[in-house]
């Protein structure tokens, strides 16, 4: 969805897309990364901290609401304010009575131009965690995160069905002319590969619009998609309307798939401790 300044319009926007989804046949709703807000890590700004929240608090008390009401489980992205200083960018993870189930804290913190994460966020420290939801065990994992084989392998290892994404990227508009359709696909195979190598269905979900200033903003490449086991894509959201994008998730799928492709059997976990450094010289 496209988002305005004002977070309390996002906010009663994001609920009445739950409940659209939910009259769509959905049971689990995952919204956008950061849904309550414009992507403010465009720039480094103090005063922007004021944003953030607790969690639980007055969003999460408003999605778990219409979680209930609704019968869905909700993956929500929020600016988490964790203590005074103290920052995450935080996926709360909600199901369908309501009750929270738990947290994910955004691991990866990229620093890039307009995507200046790092003066905001600290990294998270839960580790990758399963949910397990009244319709089946997901993970989630966040924006950045996608672009790491072994996050995905990790959350991936705890059994869950489905891996989240919850998404803000975009092109620079001085860049989208020559390399804006070669990162979009980059995007979208990289996270393919992700669910082909460890049998998972993949859902990505981005927001759409411009945000920032000029030059200085960023156009949101919408293309939200839901990735199956054998990296089939299942449904593709256009770049620039907002979207309910529907999938079926099928386990029985998901087993054949992994019976066929049995890369978990075949790993070779006792030759692998060297990844855990950061280089090989």
């Amino acid at each position: 969805m496209t988002c305005s300044t004002d977070p309390s319009a996002n906010l009663a926007k994001a609920v009445e897309k739950i409940r659209e989804a939910a009259s769509l046949g959905a049971q689990v709703v995952c919204l956008q990364e950061l849904f309550k807000s414009q992507y403010f890590c465009w720039q480094e700004d103090a005063e922007t901290f004021d944003l953030a929240e607790p969690i639980p608090g007055e969003s999460t008390e408003a999605i778990c609401k219409v979680a209930k009401e609704c019968n869905v489980a909700v993956v929500a992205s929020l600016f988490e304010r964790r203590a005074a200083g103290l920052y995450h960018n935080t996926a709360a993870v909600i199901d369908a009575d309501g009750a929270l189930l738990g947290i994910y804290r955004k691991t990866h913190i990229p620093d890039d131009p307009l995507y200046y994460e790092k003066f905001y966020f600290t990294p998270g420290d839960l580790g990758f965690r399963h949910f397990d939801t009244k319709f089946g065990r997901i993970a989630v994992l966040v924006c950045w995160d996608q672009w790491y084989p072994e996050a995905a392998r990790l959350a991936s290892l705890s059994g869950a069905s489905v891996l989240f994404y919850p998404t803000a990227i975009g092109w620079h508009p001085h860049e989208k002319a020559e390399f804006g359709e070669a990162q979009r696909d980059a995007w979208a195979t990289i996270q393919r590969g992700h669910a082909i190598a460890n049998g998972i269905y993949v859902a990505a979900v981005n927001r759409t619009g411009f945000e920032g200033s000029g030059s200085a903003g960023l156009e949101f490449w919408g293309s939200s998609f839901v990735s199956d086991p054998f990296g089939r894509v299942l449904a593709r959201a256009s770049t620039d309307r907002e979207e309910i994008l529907i999938a079926t998730i099928n386990p029985s799928h998901q087993e054949e798939v992994r019976r066929h492709w049995p890369f978990l059997r075949d790993r070779r976990i006792d030759t692998y401790a060297p990844i855990l450094g950061r280089w090989i010289d």
